[in-house]
């Protein structure tokens, strides 16, 4: 019988294919005391099941290394990274050695219950990426888990198959294949080759869960928080991904199937035709150009970039450095050597680094941790949390305007909102050049930018301009504060809403107000790579927008398309509608 179950689209597309099923990989965990002589050899247990999964983890990345970008993308190997540092983690590490000593827990026992501890931290996080790396961490104790029990991995066994004859024609033991899971680390991806699977599906997971940033990497579809799909599907049964609806099909017939079949194959002629834009210039039909970057984590994510053919990085988001680090945060000369990294992979194209955006609901060190803060969201966080650290904020001002001496860079600065923040980051700025001059350490020109993410800080535009070289919209956070809402809650995720009036104004002014003041401006956030939004955006001005490397050639296609001269009335009609969604779709 054919259904549908329902989740997130993450990675645009349609595969069609056998289900690969994934059970459910938590494993049963005995619960009992020990005896106060047994507390060495529990701990000494942990402790070589932790070593085992350690050199497990590093033999994966040095068979990555060995890979092509398409069998095994960069993505994974900085996936692998995180599940690293995660499983030397010190609270993990201290806490279950805790529990041992002083509640006598068995192993296991001890590591379930620090890792509920650690799992609650990251459901209180604001961020919806360092939110979802509970995931990460959950699949870490896992794995020291199954070792400790001797328990194989869930995906190491071979998929089971059975014929269907209604489909039997389409798929027989070279029949495409599908994955289905609860979830699934990016180590167990790593069991197949990337070539086996047509597309993801997953239970849990969101937009920035690591499923999803491989599926985009990979440029498979994929869809993930389908809820029950690993309990619901069954083994070998066919089905449909909709990745851009964000539907799974199961058990299609033949007339479903066969219309998914047809825009499967208009999907891949579209990506192909794609793929041949990749070194045409951005180019209006009214001979505006356009700059189309990308939004990258990692130094490695650069050649990425230019792959898809950006002509530059927008955004290098620097807080995945600091990440996971505890109090061993990076000192000036690791940083300097990561943005000097990318600043070169990029050849020479320019590079925008924003300042670590941590803080309050994702602190760096857990010692600092304030739980009394009820909206981590408004609390200490970007550069709030980098003026109360001035030795730490300097450390990396004078890394970046290092790696500045090896190409473009622009110093971007997030979350402003007052005029004496802007002061004193500009005063900051200043004193790091100043240390560097009295070291004798040579650093570069950096253009200053500011990001408009508050509406505070869109609404009080000229004042920015006064003191910043450009600015870039972060329409994310933008959004979420402009409507009051947190878009991690579910109950109200349905109201985060781009297209709302007002949250279009705020983003209509920003460009107005740099374009009349001749600088720049970007849109850095997910409106710049949703093609529903690249017409809008070129209509009222934007030139620059920046993006997921996966996401530029769609959006240069609707550029290419595009005539801004003829978009500006109709751009001003949305601006002006009580519904804007009305006139977009």
């Amino acid at each position: 019988m054919t259904f549908a179950i329902h989740g997130l689209p993450v990675a645009r597309g349609v595969a069609i294919g056998r289900a690969v099923l994934v059970a459910s990989s938590r494993v049963d965990v005995a619960h009992y005391f020990i005896e106060p002589g047994q507390v060495e050899a529990e701990i000494t247990r942990l402790r070589d099941a932790r070593n085992a999964v350690n050199d497990e983890l590093h033999r994966l990345q040095h068979s990555i290394a060995t890979m092509g970008p398409k069998e095994a993308p960069h993505e994974l190997s900085a996936l692998l990274d995180v599940h690293l540092m995660l499983l030397q983690d010190e609270q993990l590490i201290t806490g279950v050695k805790q529990w041992i000593h002083e509640r006598l827990y068995n192993a296991e026992w001890a590591l379930t219950t620090q890792l509920e501890i650690l799992s609650r931290q990251f459901d209180e996080m604001e961020d919806e990426y360092l939110r979802e790396r509970k995931a990460d961490l959950e699949q870490v104790a896992e794995r020291v888990l199954r070792y400790m029990k001797g328990v194989p991995s869930p995906v190491a066994q071979p998929p089971v198959r059975r014929k269907q004859d209604h489909l039997s024609q389409d798929g027989g033991a070279d029949a495409p294949l599908v994955l289905v899971a609860h979830d699934l680390s990016p180590a167990d991806m790593l069991h197949f080759k990337q070539s086996v699977f047509a597309g993801f599906v997953t239970d849990v997971g969101g937009r920035t869960s690591h499923t999803a940033i491989v599926a985009r990497s990979m440029d498979i579809p994929a869809v993930v928080g389908a809820r029950s799909a690993s309990h619901l599907v069954r083994q070998d049964d066919w089905v449909i991904i909709d990745g851009d609806a964000g539907v799974v099909i199961v058990d299609p017939s033949p007339i479903i199937l066969a219309e998914y079949g047809f825009k499967q194959r208009q999907g891949e002629l579209e990506r192909g035709r794609l793929a041949r834009l990749r070194h045409t210039p951005a180019v209006t039909m009214d001979a505006r150009k356009i700059e189309l970057l990308a939004n990258i984590e990692q130094p490695e994510d650069a050649t990425a970039a230019l792959n898809a053919g950006a002509v530059g990085v927008g955004l290098f988001r620097s807080e995945f450095m600091f990440m996971g680090r505890q109090n061993r945060l990076p000192d000036e000369e690791e940083q300097y050597l990561a943005y000097r990294r990318a600043v070169e992979g990029m050849q020479g194209l320019p590079v925008t680094i924003r300042t670590v955006d941590v803080g309050a609901d994702k602190p760096l060190d857990d010692a600092r941790r304030d739980d009394a803060h009820l909206n981590p969201a408004l609390g200490l966080r970007a550069i709030r949390w980098s003026l109360a650290e001035p030795e730490m904020f300097r450390t990396q001002l004078r890394a970046i305007l290092r790696a500045a001496a090896h190409g473009k860079v622009n110093l971007l600065i997030p979350m402003l909102a007052h005029g004496s923040e802007i002061r004193q980051t500009l005063s900051l700025v200043d004193f790091a050049r100043a240390e560097l001059d009295n070291r004798g350490i040579a650093y570069g020109p950096v253009q200053l930018g500011a990001m408009i993410e508050i509406p505070a800080a869109a609404l009080t535009v000229k004042t920015f301009l006064k003191y910043f070289d450009f600015l870039s919209i972060g329409t994310n956070d933008l959004i979420q504060y402009t409507l009051a809402i947190d878009r991690a809650d579910e109950s109200v995720a349905h109201l985060y809403d781009p297209s709302h009036p007002a949250v279009l104004r705020l983003v209509a002014d920003t460009i107005a107000e740099c374009r009349a003041q001749g600088k720049g401006v970007s849109v850095c956030g997910e409106m710049a790579g949703d093609v529903l939004f690249t017409r809008l955006l070129l209509g009222l001005g934007l030139r620059s927008f920046s993006m997921h490397p996966a996401q530029i050639l769609a959006v240069k296609q609707e550029v290419l398309r595009a005539d801004t001269g003829r978009l500006r009335a109709w751009a001003q009609q949305v601006i002006d509608a009580d519904d804007p969604s009305a006139l977009l779709g």
